[in-house]
């Protein structure tokens, strides 16, 4: 008989290989019923044959993608958050409590913001309404004729898309905030079990929004169109470019949607991260103590994890829910305008939809890699498996691509702008442009902003000289950022065009997207880590549990960059593609001499060039109203925190005992205070809420304000100008946040220690060249000696153990050359007899770790700290049968703020240099240090940079872009559109 967890096991196995084969001989089904279509039986737009194939393709992947949504929450239902055998069950209640709150605080965030969503959706949809059913006259010019039906179509697409993006949020907010604490969780497992366990639960979590999302969002929007199609069906004939027309309004009301959680819930998010960084270093706890920023008694802490869901997960997923809307509704309205594309058939038409279901019949097939076939056992595997899933994804695709291109689409295809016809190949071309331009961009992205390479690693080495010089190094850094990605989105765009016209940039941008359900599962992958971590930390738990969350925190923030930089990149060519679109909407209804997308549009005109600067001037303006909202909402929570400490008896008194304090009341039974976490969300709910409406105004009302009464050439320029500075903005915003958090990770992980001087004054200091290159070989932790050890014996003599046992010496050994935990001789000192200490080393084993020697910390001998201290490494005397823990300096430095607090004070501060295994005298530079404060700082002032105006300005290019689709035969029908106030020189027909 098989136990139950051996069922469980079997089920497991079973379902991901069920389903994969399942996706192949859909994939295989489709394909060869597509090609049987093209070559056998003609399309044509009358009868409409073509529809058969398309829904077979577009509405099966969905179904499959949505079980495997519902297969992936499952898995990460059966990780249990109750206590288990022989757990502490204070720390399960602990953890309970912050799931249950972070759960109730971003439950009633997202209700208050999609609450204001709901009214504004009312009140815009009434504008929309009104505003969509006035057209110009095609057969009078100058003339209006109001159209109800078009209108009214317009806000159904418009409310349809509204609630579908709302829908898309609150999925990514339940998912995450359902599998925070089951990571964590996940995480208290030893060995490869807790690695492998912690990174698939928050990975799967991710995918259930990814793949709920695309699969929600495309089958939707493929229904509406289907139903349009009925209903603009008149004998047999179909008016596609009023059908897209409307369907635009799909794409509108998900970007507003959109602008609220990214706008709402990024102000949210970094007034909590803000307000709860500043709290314990601007008030603190006494006695010159600072509070972590992930300590349980501060009063923001909740806040922040609150906003981790609702900002990085909810705000994102509508963004991302906008962008696949917006481009999928361009490009089907610029395809219409094709003769060609509209005479092969349905099919032919909904082509961009095709891209988006092979992406996501693409990511279902490789979505096991990460997790089943190269699962992570160790911190290194995380990383690379994020990569591999990434590539692979992209190559799938590339593949994927070249049959749905050559099947779908006709030979043949006349489109505005270009000379030549246009092939299916061109069309490929431009979706692998895209495709891999953003993978391109997104790499590079991560270039710039992880602590892996060297440009954020100078950020932080430039936190030596203070906050200063970091945010000076920082801002240089996200401008240069700048320069390849903005060259590669020229170079898309520039081929895209020449093969495609502007339908091909609309293709490009789909092909950039078309990994989207991947690329959603590693970028809400990212927040849950990090929300795990956090309540790892205010669990007061083990620190083996808090290395691994932050391990997969590290990782999620290097592919979370990648994330950034397709989001930017497909945002630009999505807002492009809307101009084209708005362009072709609007020669619709102009003479055949004055068309804008035949003619062009004259950049050296008056109100052109003119409104072109304005709208360059648009991401800045709404930049500024962000990020002094987080500013304001951030002080009013220091204020709350500060009074909480003020007023709750006992909180300060317990935020300043350490952890061993703590532990020890609690076995006595005594209940320690607990900060007010309830009032904290409270502060950033209502701040995000009044404060996400003059940004969010701005961006809406100024193409429909310019529109109204400047006319659509001033609506081109308008948003040529805020596309072009909205791309380097945002681009150089988000990396110069990113590289401030990972040169803060950085410092915290030790790599900043050995590279500052420490000048003693005496004659005897290194020159700072020598300095330098000597750090460039022992730097880390793992450089740093500890003082104050009392040596065991006297210098033995070499090749003798105090044991009596053979020692080895090695000439020529350096730390950096050995391999932790390899089969060789490892040394327990200094190669330095340059130094004037004797060298000793210990045979390593062959079954692993050497006997007397624990953890991969180098400790060397040397003099340092006070003149009479000494440190030697106590190997000679060790029992070889038994493992001796070496002493670790960051064990040492931690237990010295309890023992000697006015020491450690002095080497946090800097005032006391301490010694390296090359016998150099350093600057501490670990977490808590000056240094460190440096860091943070800027850090802090990243947070807005990088996670609100940042990313909220991709919407703001695509939603201007949109509403001006939209609202395009309003424009028109005002004097020509040449608007209220004449200012164009567009001639009536």
């Amino acid at each position: 008989q098989t136990t139950w967890h051996e069922q469980e096991h079997r089920w497991e196995t079973m379902v991901p290989r069920a389903m994969l084969f399942a996706m192949v001989a859909l994939a295989l089904t489709t394909g060869i019923a597509a090609a049987n279509d093209k070559h056998l039986v003609k399309d044509t737009v009358t009868v409409g044959n073509g529809e058969y194939d398309a829904s077979l393709f577009i509405v099966i992947p969905c179904v499959f993608s949505m079980l495997f949504a519902v297969y992936l929450y499952w898995r990460v239902s059966l990780i249990s958050i109750e206590k288990r055998d022989g757990a502490d069950q204070v720390c399960f209640d602990e953890l309970k409590m912050c799931h249950e709150t972070v759960k109730t605080g971003a439950g009633a965030f997202l209700w208050a913001e999609y609450t204001v969503c709901a009214v504004f959706t009312v009140v815009f949809g009434a504008i929309i309404l009104v505003m969509t059913a006035r057209l110009p006259d095609p057969n009078m010019p100058g003339e209006v004729i109001w159209d109800w039906k078009f209108g009214g179509l317009t806000l159904a697409s418009f409310i349809v898309g509204s609630f579908t993006s709302i829908v898309s949020g609150y999925i990514g907010m339940t998912v995450a905030v359902y599998a925070n604490a089951r990571t964590t969780i996940s995480a208290k497992k030893d060995g490869e079990a807790g690695w492998r366990e912690s990174f698939n639960c928050a990975f799967r979590a991710g995918g259930v929004m990814g793949f709920s999302l695309c699969s929600i969002s495309l089958v939707i929007l493929y229904l509406l169109c289907i139903i349009y199609k009925e209903i603009l069906t008149d004998k047999g004939e179909t008016d596609y470019k009023k059908l897209f027309e409307c369907v635009a309004g799909y794409g509108l009301g998900g970007s507003s949607i959109a602008m609220f959680g990214r706008v709402g819930g990024g102000i949210f998010t970094k007034a909590a991260d803000v307000g709860a960084d500043l709290s314990g270093k601007v008030i603190g706890v006494g006695d010159g103590k600072k509070l972590d920023e992930d300590s349980p008694y501060n009063p923001g802490v909740i806040a922040d994890n609150v906003g981790d869901n609702v900002g990085d997960v909810a705000g994102m997923g509508s963004d991302l829910f906008g962008s696949f809307g917006e481009a999928s509704c361009a490009a089907m309205l610029i395809g219409s305008a094709s003769i060609a594309i509209e005479e092969g058939g349905w099919s032919a038409l909904v082509f961009p939809l095709f891209i988006s279901s092979a992406g996501i019949i693409v990511c279902l097939l490789v979505s096991f890699i990460a997790t089943d076939l190269m699962p992570v056992v160790k911190e290194e595997d995380i990383e690379t498996a994020l990569k591999i899933q990434l590539f692979v994804t992209s190559l799938g695709m590339t593949v994927a691509l070249f049959f749905i291109s050559t099947i779908v689409l006709p030979a043949q295809m006349d489109i505005q702008g270009v000379a030549q016809p246009v092939t299916p190949l061109c069309l490929y071309a431009c979706a692998c442009a895209g495709l891999w331009g953003g993978c391109a961009i997104g790499f590079i992205t991560e270039y710039y902003t992880s602590h892996s390479y060297q440009p954020v690693r100078d950020v932080a080495r430039a936190a030596e000289t203070g906050a200063a010089t970091n945010i000076i190094y920082g801002l240089a850094l996200g401008y240069q950022s700048a320069i390849i990605p903005v060259c590669i989105i020229s170079v898309i765009i520039f081929l895209s065009v020449k093969f495609a016209g502007m339908y091909g940039v609309a293709v490009a941008a789909l092909g950039m997207l078309s990994t989207l359900s991947t690329c959603l599962a590693i970028d809400v992958y990212g927040p849950i880590s990090d929300n795990a971590g956090g309540i790892a930390e205010m669990c007061e738990m083990d620190a083996s549990v808090r290395d691994k969350t932050d391990a997969l925190d590290a990782a999620g923030n290097t592919t979370a960059a990648i994330g950034k930089g397709f989001a930017i990149g497909s945002a630009a060519l999505v807002s492009l593609a809307l101009i084209g679109a708005f362009i072709t909407r609007c020669s619709n209804s102009m003479a055949k001499s004055q068309k804008l997308d035949e003619q062009g549009v004259d950049l050296m005109s008056a109100i052109v060039f003119s409104f072109l600067i304005f709208g360059a001037n648009i991401p800045y303006w709404f930049s500024a109203l962000t990020m002094k909202s987080v500013g304001l909402a951030a002080n009013e929570m220091v204020r709350e925190v500060g009074r909480q400490w003020a007023e709750i008896p006992g909180l300060r008194d317990t935020a300043s005992m350490s952890f061993e304090e703590r532990a020890a009341k609690r076995a006595a039974g005594q209940t320690l205070a607990k900060p007010d976490y309830a009032r904290c969300i409270e502060i950033s709910t209502n701040a995000s809420l009044r404060e996400m409406i003059a940004p969010a105004a701005l961006v809406i009302l100024s193409p429909i304000l310019t529109g109204s009464f400047w006319g659509v050439e001033a609506v081109v320029g308008l948003l040529a100008g805020a596309l072009s500075s909205s791309v380097q903005l945002a681009i150089s915003m988000s990396n110069t946040g990113g590289a401030w958090d990972n040169s803060k990770k950085f410092c915290e992980k030790g790599g900043l220690n050995g590279w500052f001087m420490f000048r003693t004054g005496d004659g005897t200091d290194m020159s700072e060249e020598d300095f330098k290159k000597a750090a460039a070989q022992y730097n880390g932790d793992s450089c740093l000696v500890v003082p104050g050890s009392k040596p065991a014996t006297a210098s033995k003599p070499q090749g003798q153990s105090q044991a009596g046992g053979p020692m080895m010496m090695v000439p020529g050994w350096t730390p950096a050359s050995m391999p932790p935990h390899s089969a060789s001789t490892m040394p327990m000192m200094a190669p330095g007899q340059a130094f004037g200490y004797p060298s000793y080393s210990v045979q390593v084993p062959q079954s692993g770790r050497p006997k007397g020697y624990v953890s991969s910390q180098m400790v060397m001998g040397g003099r340092f700290g006070t003149e009479e201290e000494m440190c030697e490494v106590v190997v000679a005397g060790a029992d070889f049968g038994n493992a001796v823990e070496a002493p670790s300096f960051k064990d040492w430095i931690s237990k010295l703020a309890t023992t000697d607090p006015e020491r450690y004070r002095k080497i946090m501060e800097g005032d006391e240099g301490v010694k390296t295994v090359d016998g150099r005298t350093c600057v501490y530079a670990g977490k808590k240090s000056a240094v460190h404060a440096s860091c943070v700082v800027g850090d802090t002032v990243g947070d807005p940079f990088k996670d609100t105006s940042g990313p909220a300005l991709n919407i703001v290019m695509k939603l201007m872009a949109i509403i001006s689709v939209v609202f395009a035969d309003f424009f028109m029908s005002i004097n020509s559109g040449n608007g209220i106030f004449i200012s164009g020189e567009i001639m009536t027909m």
